[in-house]
């Protein structure tokens, strides 16, 4: 099968994924294969391409927003899963018996796998996964449609949880960058009952599409927003924004770290976080997440804004992403 492979970190403007062919991969014991139809691209893989998340083996196929048809099944996989339309996420895989496994916190597993990253992922034309781990497609989601759901929204969606916002109705909501995440979250918020506050620099395309998704108001990455926020989401991977974003908060708000990988964050006073002001940081996500998200998006429903690149575009997709220039999602297209 074709690949793009990683051999090393380098910047994205050295167009560092290289087409290859690799063997096609086999399903091993409760494992499926899936042909990729459709991967989305995520600030995530900018950060594994460019080595701001450490290698963690030699070579590695990026890519963690897998939407595809299961096409061969291993041992101890149900035979109904055989021509299923699956997604496949950043979580590709906890040990189910860590002490954060055990729990319920599966996201926190200390001996996780991750799509793309610690094992090949979805620039390629098959890819591996646990049966327990992929989630069925909605049928109103498309496959170009439905790609940023499945790490932009599911993140999203527990960054949303996290705010710990019991009363939706009314909140204020700040949302700090506008790309992938923040574009999907926004209409989570809303559809709740939530004002949403968007903060973003780019103005001709992530403040546009903020306005058109029904935000309250708009303006620059460190403008002041209008009113008090009771929560804020940073999706931004820029620790410079977290005292601006404090600063907006009502007391007892929560902040939400919503970036796998951030800069950075500098000293800041007390005054930024007394009166019960919180800073919490998301990481990856459960399946429980990924299956209520996807519950909640189909219902909306969720309509992801997308521009679309050809296979071969992967590294053209993600030099996009590096400067801002994707209006909401970008996915790479196989079929």
């Amino acid at each position: 099968m074709r690949a793009f492979v990683l051999d090393h970190a380098a910047p994205v403007l050295d167009r560092p994924l290289h087409a290859r062919d690799v063997p096609t991969p086999e399903p091993g014991r409760g494992e499926v294969r899936v042909k990729v139809r459709a991967c989305g691209v995520c600030r995530t893989d900018l950060h594994v391409v460019e080595g701001e998340l450490p290698a963690r083996r030699p070579r590695i196929t990026p890519g963690h927003q897998i939407v595809g048809v299961v096409d061969a099944i291993g041992p101890d996989v149900d035979a109904t899963m055989r021509g299923a339309r699956v997604g496949v996420a950043w979580l590709h895989r906890t040990c189910g018996g860590c002490r954060f496994c055990v729990r319920g916190r599966e996201n926190l597993c200390e001996r996780a796998d991750f799509t793309g990253w610690t094992v090949d992922g979805g620039f390629a034309e098959h890819t591996i996964a646990p049966a327990d781990f992929v989630y069925p497609i909605p049928d109103r989601f498309d496959d170009l449609a439905a790609a940023p759901l499945l790490c932009a929204g599911i993140i999203g969606h527990r960054c949303l949880r996290t705010t710990g916002i019991e009363r939706w109705d009314g909140a204020r909501l700040g949302i700090y960058g506008f790309g992938a995440a923040g574009h999907v979250a926004i209409q989570i918020a809303r559809g709740r009952g939530a004002e949403v506050f968007v903060c973003t620099r780019d103005r001709a395309r992530h403040q546009a599409l903020a306005r058109v998704l029904g935000a309250s108001w708009v303006g620059d990455t460190l403008d002041a927003p209008p009113v008090p926020l009771d929560a804020a989401i940073v999706f931004a991977p820029a620790g410079e924004i977290v005292p601006a974003a404090l600063a907006h908060l009502e007391p007892g708000g929560t902040l939400v770290l919503g970036g796998i990988h951030m800069s950075d964050i500098p000293s800041l006073p007390y005054s930024r976080i007394d009166r019960e002001r919180v800073i919490r940081s998301v990481a990856n996500n459960t399946r429980d997440d990924g299956r209520a998200f996807l519950g909640e998006a189909a219902a909306l429903p969720v309509r992801t804004h997308v521009q679309r690149y050809p296979f071969e575009g992967v590294n053209d997709a993600l030099i996009a992403l590096k400067h801002d220039a994707v209006r909401g999602a970008a996915v790479v297209v196989l079929q």
